[in-house]
């Protein structure tokens, strides 16, 4: 409150998340998110969206802290996210796919993996995956989907499969209760069911908790990456 941003702005939103320490931010991602979803059911509502809607999604909203938690919970008790990190912490490069709501999931895991661990690593449409990245796949690149239940589904299932053919490791998260996508998979992160647009909220933390294993397990300093500070004061 009271920095520059807010003071200059003319109108602003804060998210009450408390200070992010960490050079790479995640809560704030995170309740950044939050906020613009309200914003958007409120914009909804001021144009036809109507109460009875209105309603069901905030009263999903208001779920989504309880399934963050649950994801995290989960992975206090049977550390699979780390596993999966002693598995690819030696990889040079990383792939990243997601579509609609989940591309930019996709980028923002690829962002924290560079960040914090030094691994070089992409994030893409993988509607455009045979426009270039299907060039880069063989068994020395992992490729991470966002594959939850949602309309675009069975266009992702068809992206895993190009990969698959190719000798690509597959690293997936998908929705609870989808035990097809195991077939497809070398690994599955599974997050709760929640409404199609608030997927971002939790599909993002698994991919936060694999770029964050992953530097430990280099040595790593997560909360000071090189080359890189809180807020950038020079053009």
């Amino acid at each position: 409150m009271g920095s520059t941003i807010a003071r200059g702005t003319d109108a602003g939103v804060y998210i009450h998340a408390g200070p992010e320490i960490g050079v790479a931010s995640t809560k704030a991602f995170t309740s950044q998110v939050m906020v613009l979803s309200l914003l958007a059911i409120m914009l909804g509502r001021m144009r036809g969206l109507s109460a009875q809607q209105g309603r069901k999604l905030i009263s999903e909203l208001a779920l989504v802290p309880d399934k963050v938690e649950e994801i995290l919970q989960r992975e206090k008790e049977t550390g699979e996210i780390k596993k999966i990190a002693e598995e690819f912490k030696d990889f040079n490069n990383f792939l990243y796919l997601g579509r609609s709501y989940n591309y930019p999931v996709a980028l923002e895991g690829a962002l924290k993996l560079k960040e914090i661990s030094y691994i070089h690593a992409e994030g893409y449409p993988a509607a455009e995956m045979k426009h270039g990245p299907i060039a880069l796949i063989d068994e020395n690149m992992p490729v991470v989907f966002i594959a939850t239940d949602d309309p675009l589904y069975q266009k992702i299932v068809s992206n895993i499969e190009e990969v698959r053919s190719r000798g690509g490791k597959v690293i997936t998260i998908a929705t609870e209760g989808n035990e097809d996508i195991r077939k497809l998979s070398d690994y599955v992160i599974y997050i709760p069911r929640t409404e199609y647009m608030f997927t971002p909220m939790l599909s993002v933390i698994p991919l936060q908790l694999l770029a964050y294993y992953i530097a430990v397990l280099r040595g790593c300093d997560v909360d000071q990456p090189r080359n890189l500070a809180k807020s950038v004061t020079v053009e």
